[in-house]
């Protein structure tokens, strides 16, 4: 049984929504790629704009293909905000054709933002959980890319491309809009990041699912609030109240979140394919592995035969569909087993867009794992 965020909570981001300045005033048209970054830049918009989501969240960014629809919302965005090359590099192909003039913000390019590497075989290494445990796990990888962000010193993701935006070396995107980003004036905000996140870097060394972190969300939060008052001055006290109360949202979310998965911590998860790190770290919760990558490739037969063995000796309880993919894997996995098949779902799919979308997706995954715990 899915957990529903409280109404109290649902409401609160647009509660605490200031009213426009000024109903004549022009805010910026917004596009992002997934529904949870949409989500979040709603909550800042508040009543002065919606954005323009182009990647519906029952449809797999991994392969996604865009519409000739898809394409011209894309084309009349000033600014957009998407989750870089390493999710979905049609996207990034398509910013470059169609939408060259727009302001173009790479989330997981923002100074401070959690990365992670992905794990090799999506699979966990059945000796850590014994021997360390899920925080030990966790601190393996040394959040290396925390004590290195103000530095931008992210060796293991070869981010090279922070010592070289002033070259802008990066003729494959070719945005215009690069030699004009100055006149956007971010000397206000101080943050030369900013002035680089045009150049859509790979992040293919780290693992794309960043939005599941909940700190990261709230990072970008003012990132997005910035963005919005630079284009649309008029209405900045309105961006900036509606970040605070959206940053507040989240922190309700995550409380709710950490109440329902309190007996969870100890008994491992299988998810479909290996998307959930990020909300892994954030609420110690032990995964022994995916069916599917990050990347949500297919997996072989000795993967799944690895899997199954690891399902067996582990004693795991329960194994995660997605509905963007055909259950069938799944399926594979729990046969002749007792493992529990339930939904969860990154992209939310069964949740409503909008300003409340990201406390709701950070709650029902909780509560997914959680009721799966319980049969």
């Amino acid at each position: 049984m899915r957990c529903q965020i409280h109404a109290a909570l649902l409401g609160s981001v647009a509660a605490t929504v200031l009213s426009p300045l000024s109903a004549a005033a022009d805010t910026p048209s917004v596009a992002t790629d997934i529904v949870a970054l949409g989500g979040l830049v709603a909550s800042v918009m508040g009543d002065l704009g919606t954005p323009t989501v182009i990647v519906p969240a029952d449809v797999s960014p991994h392969d996604f293909a865009m519409r000739p629809s898809q394409a011209r919302a894309l084309s009349n965005a000033e600014l957009i905000f998407w989750m870089g090359e390493s999710l979905m590099p049609v996207f990034g192909r398509s910013i470059n054709s169609l939408a060259t003039e727009a302001h173009v913000i790479d989330m997981n390019d923002i100074e401070g933002t959690l990365l992670l590497g992905p794990r090799d075989n999506a699979l966990v290494e059945v000796e850590d959980h014994h021997d360390h445990g899920a925080h030990e796990e966790h601190d393996e990888h040394d959040h290396e890319e925390h004590a290195e962000h103000d530095d931008h010193d992210h060796d293991e993701h070869d981010h090279e491309e922070h010592a070289e935006h002033d070259d802008h070396d990066h003729d494959e995107h070719d945005h215009e809009e690069h030699a004009e980003h100055d006149d956007h004036g971010h000397d206000e905000h101080d943050h030369e990041e900013h002035a680089e996140h045009d150049d859509h870097h790979d992040h293919s060394g780290a693992d794309a699912h960043t939005w599941l972190y909940p700190e990261n969300a709230k990072l970008w939060l003012d990132v997005i609030e910035e963005e919005l008052a630079e284009h649309d001055p008029e209405n900045a006290a309105i961006y900036a109240a509606n970040a605070d109360a959206a940053a507040a949202a989240i922190d309700a979310a995550v409380n709710e979140a950490e109440t329902l998965l309190a007996d969870s911590h100890d008994k491992g998860v299988v998810t479909f394919h290996d998307a959930y790190r990020y909300f892994e770290t954030a609420f110690n919760i032990k995964s022994y592995g995916a069916i599917a990558d990050g990347h949500a490739a297919p997996p072989s037969p000795s993967h799944m035969a690895e899997l199954r063995d690891i399902v067996a000796a582990e004693g795991v309880k329960c194994i995660f569909a997605e509905p963007q993919f055909d259950p069938r894997l799944v399926e594979t996995v729990a046969e002749g087993t007792d493992l529990s098949a339930a939904v969860l779902d990154p992209h939310g799919a069964h949740l409503t867009p909008g300003a409340d979308f990201y406390p709701s997706l950070i709650v029902d995954l909780a509560g997914a794992i959680s009721s799966c715990d319980d049969q």
